[in-house]
């Protein structure tokens, strides 16, 4: 029975097998339209430096994502 880990094994150097490569960090402007898994539509209201994203989905609901960002593409 395998479980399911919450995270990735490190890679050892020693490994004779290539290190997996890491996924390019999304990056959004304010202004432009996303898309979320389960939110819907919705326009990025604002950047904060520390990465995380606000973003407006209409009828008044602002909500914060922090990265990584698996569940929000941009259209």
């Amino acid at each position: 029975m395998q479980t399911n880990r919450g995270t990735t094994r490190r890679h050892l150097s020693t490994s004779p097998f290539a290190a997996k490569a890491s996924d390019a960090i999304k990056s959004f402007e304010v202004g432009e339209r996303v898309t979320h898994d389960r939110e819907g539509l919705g326009r990025v209201h604002s950047v904060e430096s520390d990465g995380a994203v606000i973003i407006d989905f209409g009828g008044g609901r602002l909500l914060r994502h922090l990265a990584p960002f698996a569940k929000l593409h941009t259209l």
